[in-house]
């Protein structure tokens, strides 16, 4: 029943907002995609849920043991409630969900959601510099192998022998994170490879979407797909985002010669339409939870054990 509600409540504000006469333009910008393209992005959004799943389970493969409905239903509440929760607060409910459902302890599980997010930050990086209009080529080059050597060095760092448990008690703790960041970089055997094409979908997707809601095309709209997303990943958001996306996108497309006011109405009604997604998907997992997380099943046992 309570999640009923939070449904139906969501759902009541969301209309609420729509009812608004300010939001008609987004309408608008909605009424140049047809419901084929809906379909096809709705489905294309779905399979880089699917891409971050198969991320998990191979992250995870000696805790998840093949489980990847589990790990889908984990990687579509997180990404619901990163979408929900202001300052990333929901980025908690990855490690949460692990430790709930796998009995996968909360320090590991950061450890590797730290991961996770600089393999993104480092291939969404290549991905801009290698289409980003305007660089000269020399920049382009030294930037995309800047990145690289740091994504190839990063782990290596952290795998190296250290000395750091005898410095301190500060210097000790710390040394202990980089011991579990470490084994987190060194179990993934295709990490590198789900987080490429989940992230040269995503971003294809989202820029077709924005250069048909600009009526252009995509090389003019990839720009404000990739501010849109250097903007998401900021440390510091507000609810869902709002806002920071939009900057993001409308800074970027500035670039291609769009004006502010259409870079900004464009990335709101993309926006929305992710945001739906998450929300959408992100509910329907809630509603059918994992039978690990009934009472008595063992991976809630030893959840609670590896907490204490």
């Amino acid at each position: 029943m309570k999640r009923t509600i939070s449904i139906i409540v969501t759902l009541a504000l969301l209309a609420w907002l729509a009812s608004d006469s300010r939001w008609r333009m987004v309408g608008d910008a909605f009424a140049r995609i047809t419901p084929g393209v809906f379909a096809v992005a709705t489905i294309a959004f779905f399979v880089t849920y699917v891409l971050r799943a198969l991320r998990v389970c191979d992250e995870f493969r000696d805790e998840v043991h093949g489980r990847f409905g589990a790990c889908l239903r984990v990687i579509l509440i997180h990404n619901a409630m990163i979408n929900v929760v202001p300052f990333r607060g929901g980025e908690t409910a990855f490690p949460l969900l692990l430790r709930q459902v796998f009995g996968i302890p909360i320090m590991r599980a950061s450890a590797s959601l730290l991961w996770f997010r600089l393999q993104d930050a480092f291939v969404v990086g290549v991905l801009a510099l290698a289409v980003w209009p305007g660089l000269h080529p020399a920049i382009r080059i030294a930037g995309v192998a800047a990145l690289i050597a740091a994504a190839w060095y990063l782990p290596r760092w952290a795998r190296a022998p250290h000395d750091w448990a005898g410095r301190g008690k500060i210097v000790a703790k710390l040394g202990t994170l980089r011991d579990v960041f470490t084994e987190a970089t060194g179990r993934s055997r295709y990490g590198w490879w789900w987080t490429i094409a989940n992230w040269s979908l995503k971003l294809a997707v989202q820029g077709w979407l924005l250069a048909m809601l600009l009526g252009t095309s995509f090389s003019t709209a990839f720009p404000g797909v990739v501010g849109a997303e250097g903007a998401a990943i900021l440390p510091v958001q507000g609810v869902a985002g709002f806002g920071t996306y939009e900057a993001g996108a409308a800074a970027a497309l500035l670039t291609s010669g769009i004006d502010m006011k259409a870079g900004l109405q464009a990335a709101l009604a993309l926006h929305l339409f992710i945001f739906c997604s998450a929300i959408a998907t992100g509910a329907i997992a809630w509603l059918f939870p994992s039978k690990s997380t009934l009472p008595g099943n063992p991976a809630v046992g030893s959840a609670r054990k590896s907490s204490l």
